[in-house]
């Protein structure tokens, strides 16, 4: 077992937090087949671990972002897919993205991802982990885009960012040679929100149309206070790392105004017209507060006659799509993303 600790002080060298990580890579060296991410004891010592719940992310989010980057160290392959990196520009400024391509059994279709951190935290530094396992066990191209975050840059930049990469991509065939079909959106968490509120401005302004968006533990609703309509905000809201207070500090960032929370592209689930939205696979995890709003969003698409899967990942918690491939849930959940990505029609 490795531990490592990691100390963060202010300009004035005044304790901020300690952090102690163990290497939970080392323990489970060889993992047990079928192991469970959400009861086995070292998970549960790292959901304490990764809470860090003494922080204020509204006062404190530099160091919720320093964290971010330290705890998103994974053990990398670069033999196993190469990197392009690419501008796109939007306005005044240049949104960064990062392709990852797998060097074997190359799909022709790929997929645009959208990083989670409650757009205040996370890049596409600290998602290369997820990227990469991405791009080799679905064998698509990956196209991680580094938007703007918040309070520095509030909504909607960083999904007006979003949204222009989106643009130029299915514009433009020489960029990645890929149809505009075979271009499918995916996110989680803050990411998934994103991808749903590019799908929904896609519509709107109906300068391109995705195909498919794949949703994980999306973030889809404005409210995640005691009074919320959705159990979950409530049954989940402590002890399983992401809280609600957490969620409430995230949106309060993100948020320009309080007109943002009646906004559907700032809360998807509030859109008044579900349909004509791209066929849509919905991941949600057991013990996440964000669990009943995303499978809301999936029975309200449904009920407009858009082909949506909603799936339930069992003993999950909110965040674990970014845990090594080895864990059961992840091995489900690319199971599942690889069978609807197979899906010719809908």
């Amino acid at each position: 077992m490795v531990k490592t600790d990691y100390i963060l002080k202010n300009r004035q060298g005044n304790l901020l937090f300690r952090v102690r990580f163990v290497n939970i890579l080392n323990i489970y060296t060889r993992p047990k087949k079928g192991m469970n991410v959400a009861i086995s004891k070292a998970m549960r010592a790292a959901l304490a671990i990764l809470s860090y719940r003494d922080i204020d992310i509204k006062k404190n989010y530099p160091l919720a972002r320093e964290f971010e980057r330290i705890k998103s160290w994974r053990l990398k392959k670069p033999e196993l897919y190469s990197i392009w990196e690419h501008k796109v520009c939007c306005g005044r400024h240049d949104v960064p993205v990062r392709i990852f391509t797998p060097k074997e059994n190359v799909s022709d279709s790929v997929l645009l991802f959208f990083h989670g951190g409650g757009w205040v935290t996370g890049n596409i530094d600290s998602y290369d982990g997820v990227c990469s396992d991405m791009s080799k066990l679905t064998g698509h191209r990956v196209v991680s885009v580094d938007y703007r975050l918040a309070p520095e840059c509030r909504f909607p930049g960083g999904l007006e960012d979003c949204y222009a990469v989106a643009k130029e991509i299915f514009s433009n065939f020489e960029i990645l040679g890929v149809k505009p079909e075979n271009i499918i959106l995916i996110g989680d968490s803050a990411g998934g929100n994103l991808a749903a509120a590019v799908s929904l401005l896609a519509r709107d302004r109906k300068e391109f149309y995705p195909s498919k968006q794949i949703l994980i533990y999306p973030a889809t609703a404005a409210d995640h206070s005691r009074t919320s309509p959705f159990e979950s905000v409530r049954e989940n809201g402590t002890g399983y790392l992401l809280t609600s207070k957490r969620v409430r500090d995230y949106m309060e960032l993100y948020s320009s105004s309080d007109a943002d929370f009646k906004n559907p592209y700032f809360a998807p689930l509030l859109a008044k017209d579900f349909s004509n939205l791209p066929s849509t696979l919905i991941i949600t995890a057991q013990y996440c507060p964000l669990r009943d709003e995303g499978e809301e969003f999936g029975h309200r698409l449904q009920e407009s006659g858009v082909y949506t899967e909603v799936v339930r990942m069992p003993d999950a918690i909110h965040g674990y799509f970014s845990l090594p491939s080895w864990f059961e849930q992840v091995r489900k959940t690319y199971e599942i993303i690889n069978n609807f990505l197979k899906e010719k029609k809908f």
